[in-house]
C-alpha cells in the first residue's frame, strides 16, 4: 500500500508541476501577444494624437497672441475715445462761449 501511495503522490506532484508549467507559459504567449498588439495598433494612433496635441497647443498660443493684440487695440481705441470726447467738450465748451460773447 506504500509503495502505491509513493507512486500516486509523485504522479499528483508532477501533474501539479505540468500545469503549473503550462499555465505559466501560455500567461507568457498571452502577454506577449497582447504587448505586439498594442505595440502594433495603439502606437500609432498615440502617435498622431500627440502630433494634432502639438498642433492644437500652438493654434491656442497662436489664437492667445491674437486675443492678447486685439486687446491692445481695443484699450488704443478707448483712449483714442476718451481724447475726442475730451475734445468734443472742449469744442462744445468753446461753442458756448463764442455764443455767449455775441
Amino acid at each position: 500500500m506504500n509503495a502505491q501511495f509513493i507512486l500516486l503522490t509523485q504522479s499528483v506532484t508532477a501533474a501539479v508541476i505540468e500545469i503549473i508549467l503550462l499555465l505559466l507559459g501560455a500567461a507568457l504567449i498571452g502577454f506577449l501577444t497582447a504587448w505586439y498588439y498594442q505595440k502594433n495598433h495603439y502606437v500609432p494612433i498615440v502617435n498622431k494624437l500627440e502630433s494634432e496635441k502639438a498642433e492644437l497647443i500652438s493654434h491656442v498660443n497662436s489664437l492667445k497672441s491674437d486675443i492678447d493684440r486685439l486687446n491692445e487695440r481695443i484699450n488704443g481705441l478707448e483712449k483714442n475715445l476718451l481724447d475726442r470726447d475730451k475734445a468734443i467738450g472742449e469744442l462744445k465748451k468753446e461753442i458756448t462761449d463764442l455764443k455767449m460773447k455775441k
